[in-house]
């Protein structure tokens, strides 16, 4: 496979995570932490590195409404539930680990 083409399969593949993500507000980032070791947060600073990298301007803002589809804040407001007792004991015991 040329890098022309592996680009633009690694570049359809994240595109088509962020929009799972987008339509999944009921999977927490903590439980994506504590299951998969990244969240939303990890996927918008490591758009940011790549943007930092390639001299692109992209702000911290920016990359997470990127990966959000829509203000980091106002994904809170509308879906970010307060972590149970169960969800931060799971973490704290993979983190850990």
């Amino acid at each position: 496979m040329d890098d022309g083409t592996r680009i633009e399969l690694e570049a359809a593949a994240f595109r088509r995570l962020v929009g799972h993500l987008r339509e999944r507000v009921d999977v927490q980032n903590i439980d994506l932490m504590t299951l998969a070791g990244f969240c939303r947060n990890c996927l918008s600073n490591w758009l940011k590195e790549a943007a930092d990298e390639a001299g692109v301007a992209l702000s911290k803002d920016e990359a997470r409404a990127e990966v959000y589809g829509m203000a980091y804040d106002e994904w809170k407001k509308l879906y970010q539930r307060e972590a149970t007792k169960e969800q931060l004991a799971a973490f704290n015991t993979k983190s850990e680990g």
